[in-house]
């Protein structure tokens, strides 16, 4: 695979929170959120028990651009740093990573608690911790 080459990967589901614009990751991160997973996918949740954590592989759908080097959070005050040791969700490949508290599964839906991602966020994976 050659650097630059276009990946393509479908949603598996979405987030829905109360979060249609960013807050605080801690703020966000202390709320429930539903994973609502496409229902021909349900099967696929097997194994999956309250209790666990799971890690959360979503799409920054709203990100624009990036920089290489950034503020931590946006604080000017702090030294800026690389990308790569940022949570930024301003990055070459808009992909966000959050292990989340697994509280239920219900169907095709789980609540968790712990994901920093927006309202409508596309899921991209689920993986155990």
């Amino acid at each position: 695979i050659k650097v630059d080459q276009p990946i393509i990967y479908k949603a598996i589901g979405h987030v829905e929170n109360d979060y249609d614009e960013p807050a605080t990751p801690e703020e966000m991160r202390s709320a429930e959120s539903r994973i609502i997973l496409a229902p021909a996918l349900t099967e696929g949740l097997a194994g999956l028990e309250p209790d666990q954590q799971i890690m959360v592989v979503f799409h920054f759908h709203r990100s624009q651009g990036f920089d290489l080097l950034q503020h931590p959070r946006g604080d000017r005050s702090r030294p800026r740093r690389g990308v790569f040791a940022l949570r930024s969700p301003r990055r070459p490949n808009p992909i966000g990573i959050t292990v989340v508290d697994l509280i239920a599964v219900e169907k095709n839906v789980l609540r968790v608690r712990g994901l920093d991602a927006l309202n409508d966020t596309p899921v991209l994976d689920l993986k155990p911790v």
